[in-house]
Parts: C-alpha cells; sequence; structure tokens
C-alpha cells in the first residue's frame, strides 16, 4: 500500500507569522553586526538596573542613563579599526580623516586607507537605531520604561518596529557592508594573511 502526502495550502496567517518570523531573524541576524561587548554589558546590568522590570525612580533613572552610553559606545565603535603592525600584534585605533590614530607599529602598514568616510556615519547611526529598538523592546526595559496605558495602547506598534527595522538596516548593510574591524568586532583572518603576505613580499 502507498500512502501519498499533500502539503496543505498555506493560509494567510501561516503566510504572515513566516513573513514576521523571517524579519524578526533578520534583526538577529543583523544584531550580531552590533559590538558584542557593548550588547553583552547591556544584557548583564540590564536586569539589575532595571530590578527584572519592577522599577522606581532610581532605577528608570539609571537604566536610561545605561542605554544612552550603550548606544553611544555602538556609535563610536564604528569609527574604530584594527591592523596588524610591523610586531605582528592586531592594534586599534580611531579613524581620522588622515587615517588611523593612534599608530604604533604600522612602519609597514599604510594607515591612510583607515581614513574616516561618509559609511562610518551611516553605519554608526544603523547601529545606534538597532541597539535603541533592541534595548527598549528589551522586556525587563518595557515594563521598567514604559506605562501600562502606553503598552496596552502600542501594542502592535513595539511589535511591527523591529521587524521594520531589521529590514531596512539589513537592506542597507547588505548594500554598503562595512569593512571596518573596530573594537568589539571580529577581526578577520584574510585581512591578516592579507598583510603578513605583503610584509613577507618586501
Amino acid at each position: 500500500m502507498v500512502f501519498a502526502s499533500f502539503a496543505k495550502p498555506e493560509s494567510s496567517a501561516s503566510k504572515l507569522k513566516g513573513f514576521r518570523d523571517g524579519a524578526l531573524s533578520s534583526l538577529g541576524s543583523l544584531i550580531k553586526l552590533l559590538p558584542t561587548g557593548t550588547v553583552f554589558v547591556f544584557q548583564f546590568l540590564n536586569p539589575l538596573l532595571t530590578n527584572n522590570g519592577h522599577c522606581n525612580t532610581p532605577n528608570e533613572v539609571l537604566s536610561r542613563l545605561h542605554i544612552v552610553v550603550c548606544a553611544l559606545m555602538c556609535a563610536f565603535s564604528c569609527f574604530t579599526d584594527s591592523y596588524t603592525g610591523s610586531d605582528g600584534l592586531v592594534h586599534y585605533g580611531m579613524a581620522t580623516p588622515k587615517g588611523l590614530w593612534p599608530s604604533p607599529a604600522s612602519e609597514l602598514v599604510d594607515l591612510s586607507k583607515y581614513k574616516l568616510r561618509g559609511s562610518d556615519f551611516v553605519h554608526a547611526l544603523l547601529s545606534t537605531i538597532v541597539f535603541a529598538v533592541t534595548a527598549l523592546l528589551d522586556p525587563n526595559t518595557v515594563e521598567c520604561l514604559y506605562t501600562s496605558s502606553y503598552k496596552k495602547d502600542h501594542k502592535v506598534l513595539l511589535k511591527a518596529v523591529p521587524a521594520v527595522i531589521g529590514g531596512i538596516s539589513s537592506a542597507v548593510f547588505m548594500a554598503f557592508p562595512s569593512k571596518r574591524h573596530g573594537i568589539g568586532y571580529p577581526f578577520t583572518s584574510d585581512e591578516y594573511d592579507d598583510q603578513s603576505a605583503s610584509k613577507e613580499v618586501e
């Protein structure tokens, strides 16, 4: 006896769920582009500063300050980069209009190619927005900073914002990927190999 299975046509609800899950998945992937240290510090301290969502006035002030500081760190990290110096170690610096600063152990490295670009500001803005959305929609933050009436009236908005921001930011990052490997971002081995090879040629 042969059993045949036929796939049921997807309903509009399942299609909507698939779209939503895909959008949230893209936001999850996008979060990987944030500085890992900053995200870790936020996730580690947020439950403590918000008292697990049961806030009083000092908790609200500390939570808001914490979010602002972490957002500024996300933006700052987009203006940093790394290189392998003549000593064979990875060095970090801040991008300036003339190149990377400071520049120790860089006799064999052209730091002018690390100069500040307009795309750095775009990436900094998007990283800050993504972090802000992630932080402000964290369950503890929502319970701490938003009133019950706001959460009730803007329930749909709170669910839709991450998907919209994730989609837009993902598209921009895909179209204009960042080539920097600054503080909090992984240093790719291929760049290290290229610079090592150039040293050997010299």
